[in-house]
């Protein structure tokens, strides 16, 4: 199975990765302290336990007065009187050549070895400490002290135990450790996910509007955000009055270069009509040249204008209703089918007078050129991540003869007319052309499945 990835330059990685890290280090660190903690605490406990065993034996040495003679039983521990229990003592009078040697019956038969044959230092106090091979192999951890009982003599006195169960007991410690401290990073983690989560629940409150503005849906950022996003949240919403601003400023000045350009050309041509000749004849061709390219690019510059507004959102279906109805009565006589697919709840990111003017120019274009049937599909593309822009797909289909590759390059030209019998100036496609680009979408022409043309336009919605 493979573990999701993690979204690159994400601030909620960057985040959780840091108070990943930070955890598992202090974690690693509390970890390595509780465990030397507990290992010193359980070897200082055993030691201790052995230190007590050994005082018992030499206070009993030095008490009995009848040549080192003790009771073992006084020191409460069973394991002393089990054969190879890995607990012992050993009681050995020193000076003599067959020193008198007094064990614990865990020893059996056995001997323990002399620390001080080994070149073991004595401790303060007197104390020789090491660790030796026991009788059935297993390590011993060996205390021994030698003391001088007056005129009964010199006694070297020995404990000795296992160390195996004190190595199992900080083993199962050990584990126990690694299984609680696993959990708590585990747990740890969920706490900072959630936190993570819950510390950028505005961000994606944020985001969540803005996207609601690119489409449409609202014209300001609304809510109530923490102290440090709420001045983001304001200045984005200066910004878009100020887009607005600017567009407004730029719709008006638009118009203003309308009127006056009109108006000049208005008197030139009222002029050229009223003196008849060549010239006013070129005079009045070339004013209704500008006036043409006057409207087409002034046009373009209001569905520029218009294409930049944020917030701007139109219902497709309204608008498709009003042209289709428009278009059945135009085509009547030649009883040309139009008929749609599209979904009542598709909009579209822009104004509705440019998507009149794009489906309208395709439509008509469609209705010229059918034989019987124009068909329009819409559907909303799917958007390759959730911060793309969504688009929608409209695709104008007709039964008609069609054009050659050739001829689609052409089609789409400014003022260039394929068949100078059927009306229009031409202007129709490249304005969609404009239009389209102007917010961002495309249009494409080609041969469809019946042998007549396909439009298809691509234009920012949902």
């Amino acid at each position: 199975m493979r573990l999701p990835r993690l979204p690159e330059n994400s601030i909620a990685t960057r985040l959780f990765l840091t108070a990943a890290a930070s955890s598992f280090f202090v974690l690693l660190i509390a970890s390595q302290f509780f465990t030397t903690y507990y290992r010193r605490e359980t070897e200082g406990v055993f030691e201790r336990r052995l230190e007590v065993y050994l005082r018992t034996l030499v206070a009993d040495v030095a008490r009995s007065g009848e040549e080192g003679r003790t009771d073992p039983g006084r020191l409460g521990e069973p394991q002393f009187e089990l054969p190879s229990s890995g607990w012992y003592w050993q009681i050995t009078r020193m000076g003599e050549a067959n020193p008198e040697i007094k064990a614990s019956r865990s020893l059996f038969a056995n001997r323990l070895p002399q620390l001080s044959d080994r070149g073991v230092a004595t401790e303060i106090g007197g104390f020789r400490r090491g660790f030796v091979d026991g009788p059935d192999g297993r390590r011993l951890r060996i205390i021994e002290r030698i003391i001088d009982v007056d005129d009964y003599g010199v006694y070297l006195v020995q404990v000795a135990a296992s160390v195996e169960d004190m190595e199992q007991q900080i083993e199962r410690i050990d584990y126990e450790l690694m299984i609680a401290f696993t959990m708590l990073a585990i747990a740890l983690a969920v706490v900072a996910m959630f936190q993570v989560r819950f510390g950028l629940r505005p961000l994606r409150q944020l985001q969540s509007e803005l996207v609601a503005i690119r489409r449409g849906e609202d014209e300001r950022i609304g809510g109530v955000y923490p102290s440090e996003i709420a001045p983001l949240a304001e200045e984005l919403n200066l910004l878009i009055d100020a887009n607005h601003d600017i567009l407004e400023r730029a719709r008006t000045q638009v118009g203003n270069l309308a009127h006056a350009l009109k108006t000049p050309l208005s008197v030139i041509v009222n002029e050229a009509d009223s003196s008849p000749s060549p010239l006013a004849e070129k005079v009045n061709e070339q004013a209704t040249i500008m006036r043409e390219q006057i409207g087409f690019y002034l046009d373009r510059a209001r569905a520029a204008a218009r294409a930049g507004v944020l917030g701007a959102a139109t219902q497709v279906a309204p608008c498709l209703d009003s042209l289709l109805r428009a278009f059945r009565k135009i085509y009547a006589e030649r009883e040309v089918i139009f008929t749609s697919e599209a979904s009542p709840e598709f909009r579209f990111l822009g104004e509705r007078q440019d998507l009149e003017e794009m489906i309208g120019n395709l439509l008509d274009n469609a209705g010229k050129w059918a034989k019987r049937q124009v068909v329009i599909a819409i559907v909303a593309e799917t958007p390759v991540s959730a911060e793309a822009r969504p688009f929608l797909h409209i695709t104008i289909d007709d039964d008609g003869p069609g054009l050659t590759p050739d001829q689609i390059r052409e089609a789409t030209q400014r003022g260039r007319r394929l068949d100078e019998t059927k009306p229009g100036s031409g202007l129709g496609l490249s304005i969609v052309v404009d239009l389209a680009a102007a917010y961002g979408g495309a249009l494409k022409l080609e041969k469809n499945s019946a042998g007549g043309l396909r439009a298809s336009l691509r234009v920012p919605g949902f």
